[in-house]
């Protein structure tokens, strides 16, 4: 059953995205999935979502492995509108994955960060595809 009130904005070749799927899905939860690479979000939803996770644009800029070129967001010179304008031309340079619940918005990285919004609890262990240990049998987040 999909959750409507939860949704992750994905990115299936991005192993963070992909932790961050599997720890919503551990609670019981299947959220709506969005593709943003094949179906971004709008400027205004990109804008409130940024907002709302208590981030600026910078924040929410994916530099590693874009190939974008020319854009630096340590250029002080670039103003928010000028970087939503880059994402919205570019969608690869959205960081991933963010993540909206009743709870919150968040920027899930690192993918854990995904706990803090859930409004259900770990249903067992979780490990992410490296093998790092997230979650007990209990279901309890291991520090």
């Amino acid at each position: 059953m999909i959750a409507p009130n939860i949704t992750i904005w994905h990115n299936p070749d991005c192993g963070t995205s992909r932790n961050t799927l599997a720890m919503i899905r551990n609670a019981g939860i299947e959220p709506r999935i969005v593709e943003y690479l094949k179906t971004p979000p709008t400027r205004e939803k990109l804008a409130a979502l940024i907002t709302a996770a208590g981030l600026a644009p910078r924040d929410v800029l994916r530099a590693k492995g874009t190939r974008y070129e020319g854009l630096s967001q340590d250029d002080p010179a670039l103003a928010d509108e000028a970087l939503l304008d880059a994402m919205m031309t570019h969608p690869i340079l959205i960081n991933r994955p963010l993540v909206e619940t009743p709870l919150g918005v968040r920027l899930c990285r690192p993918s854990e960060g995904v706990l803090d919004i859930l409004p259900a609890a770990q249903r067992g262990a979780f490990a992410k595809e490296d093998g790092e240990q997230v979650i007990d049998a209990s279901g309890k987040r291991i520090s």
